[in-house]
């Protein structure tokens, strides 16, 4: 989340509202003070640079480190493991 230009702040924020309220970015509310394409080109670029797998590794290894994660309730799905050999 480099840069540091105006809105880096609320990005994120608009960004989670969007993924957990089940709005669309065209009903991102003022409040953030982004216009939603502003908000999207952030999302596609930080998505793009690897910047959400990035912080999801910072949050596990900081919990790890607290002894915080239960790994006996890890699941993995086929959508986080690219399948080998066309999938066989």
């Amino acid at each position: 989340m480099a840069g540091g230009g105006p809105g880096d702040r609320e990005t994120p924020a608009a960004i989670i509202f969007v993924a957990t309220s089940g709005c669309t970015w065209r009903q991102l509310p003022p409040v953030f003070g982004l216009a939603w394409p502003t908000v999207y080109r952030r999302f596609a670029q930080w998505s793009r640079d690897r910047v959400w797998a990035r912080l999801h590794r910072v949050v596990l290894d900081e919990l790890g480190s607290r002894g915080e994660l239960d790994w006996s309730r890890c699941a993995i799905d086929s959508v986080s493991v690219r399948a080998s050999k066309g999938g066989h």
